[in-house]
């Protein structure tokens, strides 16, 4: 058996029904959901991929529960495989800092964020080490460097023992290191603008007084070297900044290079992807390039939302999902084809096309409801569902059973709805009752979003053909918006590679329906219900779309094979 807990606690589990949820499906989730999470999943975590109806919605409200986030994907995304805990970098930050930040976490870059936390660029570890080894075929004098004195400060763990002019103004500053004799660093010294030069130099009083005597921007003393007696008091009049370290000269030169902003160093012109992105074309886009990590940026705002790098795009983690109330790809959440299947709990038939790559726990009991399965795992279990679960379960039978009169519903339906009317506090027939009086889809939706409320599409025999349901207090209403439906029906037909589409109107008092169609007239000559309309269907004592409509269809389509003339 797979090993779902140690999956599960990797990352969230989703537990979804088929799209265009109906309220079993939803129920069932949020039910088997909580089930999980207290028994063998951690991280599971009810969703469902398409809006939830007015009656599902009146069922959380009397359940006291939010609806579940609406998932319509689950490949994975830029945003769902990036590496969330990033180091960054500040383009007001030195070399200094970010490098010893960078080799502590053995990175190769990082990205740079603003004060905003909006991504500006990335500085990459080479880029750094140029500023402090210069290529040779560089214009730059090797001793020139754009920076602060109270940078070189921090960089060099100096004390100021003299503070003097402009110690915060980021400038080029040229490095003259006081190793020759007064007379040579005397010539060099007059090559540069005074304001300009940095006078490096250890335990040589005269270099220091000539230093002082040039009005330089800077001397620093090296290998804890300090002024001669008595320059203090000048250096402070010419408003020269004295620094002592305990650093030599060499260690010195290198750090002050190492004072400088990243700022110079940002890669401004970067890849960079949407969370939305999916993995697959984010690992196309960045095959041939050379740059190291690829930030995930939100569009809305700029800020940085993880970052990539191409190892992350080999072996990437697939989503966990758990199947309720359905067991084919065809119906199932975007992108279920590429995630890890971790159960299936249905009361389908089975179709055949679901195919995981190791095994799963899979259970399909010839029940009335999913949640006749959910609820039916509480007690094997010995564990009480919490109120609003049992409220969920409930009317997740009564709405898939219709109250336990469709032909689906079996001895088990009957005693676990029992069963849930006392763990859930409410009387059966009244909640059925304010159940199926609440929301009329054909007086509340559009005739398009009525017919995608509770659609299921199925291939059988060559032919591809969806068939939706409603629920209604009467059929009044159908008669009135007949012809915007059958319109609607045709439009999905031509826009889509479906052969045959109907919807089953079910008048939940009289337990009948009518059936409407559009698509292959083959198809619709080849109904044996009576036709009372043209292309309208009676349907007597026909309430369930699983055990009696599409039973019937799937048996006249395997009569009726499909050949490209046909198809044409």
């Amino acid at each position: 058996m797979h090993d779902v807990t140690k999956t599960a606690r990797q990352q969230t589990t989703y537990v979804m029904g088929h799209r265009n949820p109906d309220t079993d499906a939803i129920c069932s989730a949020i039910g088997y959901a909580d089930f999980l999470r207290r028994t063998r999943i951690p991280g599971a975590k009810a969703a469902c991929c398409g809006g939830i109806n007015a009656r599902t919605e009146w069922v959380l409200e009397q359940a006291g529960m939010d609806p579940p986030p609406v998932i319509m994907d689950v490949r994975p995304t830029a945003g769902s495989t990036c590496h969330r805990n990033v180091v960054t970098a500040s383009p007001f930050e030195t070399f200094f800092d970010v490098y010893r930040r960078i080799s502590k976490h053995r990175l190769r870059a990082v990205p740079v964020l603003d004060s905003s936390q909006r991504v500006q660029g990335i500085v990459q570890l080479s880029s750094l080490l140029e500023l402090v080894m210069p290529p040779t075929d560089t214009k730059e004098s090797p001793r020139a460097v754009e920076t602060s004195v109270m940078n070189i400060s921090q960089a060099l763990e100096a004390q100021i023992i003299v503070p003097g002019r402009d110690a915060m103004d980021e400038t080029r500053l040229i490095m003259t290191v006081g190793g020759s004799t007064k007379s040579v660093m005397s010539e060099r010294i007059a090559k540069f603008d005074e304001d300009e030069l940095i006078v490096i130099v250890g335990n040589r009083p005269e270099i220091h007084e000539m230093a002082i005597e040039r009005k330089v921007r800077c001397i620093i003393l090296t290998g804890g070297a300090q002024l001669a007696e008595g320059l203090a008091q000048p250096a402070t009049e010419a408003g020269i900044n004295v620094l002592t370290t305990a650093r030599d000269t060499g260690s010195t030169v290198q750090l002050i290079r190492c004072s400088r902003k990243v700022a110079t160093a940002i890669e401004t012109d970067f890849i960079s992807f949407a969370p939305s992105a999916l993995v697959s074309a984010v690992a196309k886009h960045v095959r041939s390039s050379a740059q190291p990590i690829f930030p995930v940026i939100d569009p809305e705002d700029g800020k940085l939302i993880g970052v990539l790098a191409k190892s992350d795009l080999v072996d990437v983690p697939r989503q966990p999902l758990v199947l309720v109330d359905h067991n084919e790809f065809s119906q199932a959440v975007h992108g279920a084809d590429e995630a890890e299947i971790l159960e299936v709990l249905d009361h389908h038939r089975l179709s055949g096309n679901l195919v995981t790559k190791e095994p799963v726990r899979f259970i399909n009991e010839p029940v009335g409801s999913t949640s006749t399965m959910v609820a039916s795992s509480y007690r094997d279990y010995d564990i009480d569902p919490p109120q609003g679960i049992a409220v969920c379960l409930a009317a997740g039978i009564i709405s898939d059973t219709l109250k336990l009169t469709s032909p689906t519903t079996t001895d088990v339906d009957r005693d676990i709805l029992s069963w849930l009317g006392i763990k859930a506090k409410i009387d059966i027939n009244q909640f059925a009752l304010n159940f199926f009086a609440e929301g009329s889809v054909l007086r509340e939706k559009t005739p398009a979003e009525a017919i995608g409320i509770d659609r299921k599409e199925y291939e059988e025999n060559g032919w591809q053909i969806s068939i939706s349901q409603i629920e209604e207090l009467g059929l009044e209403r159908f008669w009135e918006l007949r012809e915007e439906l059958e319109k609607e029906l045709q439009q999905m037909v031509d826009g889509t590679p479906l052969d045959f589409a109907c919807v089953m109107v079910t008048d939940i008092t009289l337990h009948d329906s009518v059936l409407l169609t559009a698509g292959h007239e083959t198809i619709i000559d080849a109904i044996t219900y009576p036709e009372v309309k043209p292309d309208v269907f009676q349907l007597d004592g026909v309430v369930s779309r699983k055990k009696q409509l599409f039973p019937e269809l799937s048996r006249l389509l395997a009569q009726v094979p499909k050949t490209e003339d046909i198809a044409q």
